[in-house]
């Protein structure tokens, strides 16, 4: 166990380990050290390597050379299960739930309690999830179905399971990206006392306040290769992007100044029951609206209605004063409106399908007739938008999901980007990705507002609202509650409106009804 912080227990190593994928060399001699009650980053650009490690430590890979070490001595993986009965509990990125299954049958699938003669015992499984729940401080009905669950609720099952382990090291890959504030303080927490505990843990996350807010040390991959591993309290942040990236970073939030234009999107009194009510903005060309607010609030559900995913029960849209019918996405699409959905795996991808291949998908009338598509012309479309997003893969006609999730980000982008909307709705548009790749959509979107286009941006990244966004429109439970312009905006001013506080000193007017 962790003895203390001038003597800590080394719990599990990588020494001199290399990975490679045909010619692509993933991990290049990587060495790296977790210790018994500490918190350990993992800091890269996508593509440094990062996830190529974490497969390593779980199982799913084995190095080519180098050696993996548990408590000091060499173990060879042969698979997840290797890894899970060793102690080493993995929290991906992307949510990987049964979704037909409930959150309880997920957390103990493959070694469910049982009762005598061998018959599954529910209520011990019900009753283990809910005391995963308490410990996390979350309250989600361990009877409830996957399907459905939110992204930031997938996350937490995701880290319960991860804790019914018991795990002596547990990987959390961005498990904080679609997290609020109070569930990112509520993680941290957990995680202290898991380190209190004596497990040692590596954390991923491309938020990297968060980095030097939970972490002592922070080991750093460029290209492949390991370039510095630090105590925390010897970098800065400014450091640490430099060591990432290799050069001194151009500002992140780049934000254009626009003329801002005639009305492009307006939505009015627009309601679904119990999920939101009386929603009223304006969006125009030029300008970019940031919509914020807690997890759960109802920021995602009203874009979904505004594009006609889901249904609305009361309220009208219009673009460019055209009225949209209710509930269709083609009729959306076809006045102007593109949507970049939150879980881009799920819903912004197919994931077997070509790189080139998902970013003609919302043109494919454009790119041929009777229902064959002309491969010139869907590869010349797909080249075209990468050189633009600065895309970076080896083949077009690979299938989008070998990409890093920077990558995968630029051709949901670029899929919409050619239908030539004229409002761009983008959610949670840099969850995940690294921090040179956020600048690069921020400065895609700054430019886009600069060439007219209005964007409707929802973010659970505060700094992200408040650098981007010319106004911010904040939800709490299902309501518009106050639209702040970007000269008196702060973070602490957006946070009191979206945990629904009064008083707001004045300074930020409420949304109209």
């Amino acid at each position: 166990m962790y003895q203390s912080d001038s003597d800590p227990v080394l719990v599990l190593a990588l020494r001199g380990v290399s990975k490679s994928f045909g010619a692509v060399r993933a991990l290049q001699d990587v060495s790296l050290q977790l210790h018994a009650g500490e918190a350990h980053a993992l800091a890269g650009e996508n593509g440094a390597g990062k996830s190529t490690l974490i497969k390593i430590l779980a199982g799913v890979h084995r190095p080519d050379t180098g050696e993996v070490l548990l408590a000091g001595r060499p173990v060879d993986f042969h698979g997840p299960g290797d890894a899970w009965d060793a102690g080493i509990a993995v929290v991906y990125q992307e949510p990987a739930l049964f979704p037909d299954l409930s959150i309880a049958e997920n957390i103990f699938m493959g070694r469910q309690p049982r009762r005598s003669l061998g018959r599954i015992d529910r209520r011990a499984a019900r009753e283990a999830t809910a005391a995963l729940m308490g410990r996390l401080g979350v309250a989600l009905n361990p009877d409830r179905p996957a399907r459905g669950l939110s992204i930031a609720d997938q996350q937490i099952v995701e880290i319960a399971k991860a804790l019914s382990f018991d795990a002596r090291v547990l990987i959390m890959d961005e498990p904080t990206a679609a997290l609020s504030g109070s569930e990112v303080a509520r993680l941290f927490t957990v995680v202290e006392a898991l380190r209190a505990e004596g497990a040692a843990v590596l954390f991923i996350s491309h938020r990297l306040e968060e980095i030097f807010r939970l972490c002592q040390r922070v080991t750093t991959l460029r290209d492949g290769r390991r370039v510095s591993s630090d105590a925390i309290d010897r970098l800065s942040v400014d450091t640490l992007v430099r060591l990432m990236v290799g050069r001194d970073l151009d500002e992140l939030y780049p934000k254009q100044d626009t003329r801002v234009g005639e009305v492009a999107l307006s939505v009015r009194r627009l309601t679904r029951e119990g999920v939101f009510r009386d929603v009223t903005f304006d969006v125009r060309h030029g300008e970019i609206v940031a919509l914020a607010g807690l997890v759960g609030a109802g920021r995602t559900e009203v874009v979904q209605a505004v594009f006609g995913v889901d249904r609305p029960d009361a309220g009208e849209v219009r673009v460019k004063g055209r009225i949209l019918p209710k509930g269709s996405p083609t009729a959306a699409m076809d006045a102007g409106l593109a949507l970049v959905p939150e879980d881009r795996q799920q819903r912004g991808l197919v994931m077997d399908l070509s790189i080139e291949r998902n970013i003609g998908l919302t043109g494919l009338d454009q790119l041929g007739r009777s229902g064959l598509v002309r491969k010139a012309l869907e590869r010349g479309r797909a080249a075209d938008w990468a050189v633009k997003l600065r895309l970076k893969y080896s083949r077009l006609s690979d299938a989008v999901g070998v990409l890093s999730g920077g990558n995968q980000q630029k051709v949901v982008l670029a899929k919409w980007l050619a239908t030539e909307p004229v409002v761009l709705i983008v959610d949670e548009p840099t969850r995940g990705i690294d921090v040179g790749t956020k600048a690069e959509v921020h400065r895609l979107l700054s430019s886009l507002a600069a060439q007219g286009l209005a964007v409707l941006m929802i973010s659970s990244d505060l700094p992200e609202v408040l650098g981007m966004a010319d106004r911010v429109l904040v939800m709490h439970e299902g309501r518009l509650v106050a639209e702040i312009p970007r000269a008196e905006a702060t973070g602490e001013l957006v946070m009191a409106a979206a945990s629904g506080k009064n008083g707001f000193g004045g300074k930020a007017a409420c949304a109209r009804s």
